[in-house]
């Protein structure tokens, strides 16, 4: 346990970063599973929800959930998977 006053205020501040940082993540990763889903399944509805995921993606990256590149390379890498149901 910390002992100093700024030690204590850093680690509240450091489990609420970690909370809000984890609801990001997660959101991002649920919409990219369903996606995921959707495309194994050949369902064509994937790219009505594809913008929400990609949504997810961009506001993790943001936010610095993630790196900007590997929201780029996640979004590009589910882009061709879509355009390639047919």
């Amino acid at each position: 346990m910390p002992n100093k006053k700024s030690a204590k205020k850093e680690l509240r501040k450091s489990i609420k970063l970690k909370a809000a940082n984890k609801k990001v993540s997660n959101t991002m990763k649920k919409a990219v599973k369903t996606n995921l889903k959707q495309i194994s399944a050949n369902d064509k509805s994937v790219k009505d929800s594809l913008s929400l995921t990609i949504k997810a993606i961009d506001k993790a990256a943001k936010k610095g959930v993630i790196k900007k590149n590997t929201a780029s390379r996640k979004k590009s890498r589910l882009m061709k998977k879509v355009n390639n149901l047919k």
